[in-house]
């Protein structure tokens, strides 16, 4: 059973910085974070930072340049700095996980990001 654990969420002012964790263990097979998305009440949820094969990140246009993710693969981890934070910011973040052989997703319960002053 994979386990998917995010945190470090919490209340912030806007203009304030939060720096979020993932942590997944427990498959059997290779396992990968494939990206942060988040979603706010009523809202589906989107994307907001994903993973390539090539290292690379893609970012969603309104979290570009506010935002920075990275993983380490070898530690099934990953982090999400998050800077300049809006109230439109506001959801549950989230982490999504990827077996590579089953293609089997995901997720843990989400960290609570709130941006209000």
């Amino acid at each position: 059973q994979v386990q998917v654990v995010e945190s470090g969420g919490g209340l912030v002012q806007p203009g304030g910085s939060l720096r979020l964790s993932c942590a997944a263990s427990g498959s059997i097979f290779r396992i990968y974070v494939m990206g942060w998305y988040r979603q706010a009440p009523g809202k589906q949820r989107e994307l907001v930072a994903g993973f390539t094969s090539g290292g690379s990140v893609n970012y969603a246009d309104s979290m570009r340049g506010r935002f920075t993710a990275s993983r380490d693969i070898a530690k099934n981890t990953a982090f999400l700095e998050m800077n300049s934070l809006k109230p439109e910011d506001t959801a549950v973040y989230y982490c999504n996980v990827r077996s590579s052989i089953s293609a089997l997703e995901y997720w843990g319960q989400g960290t609570q990001v709130t941006v209000s002053s």
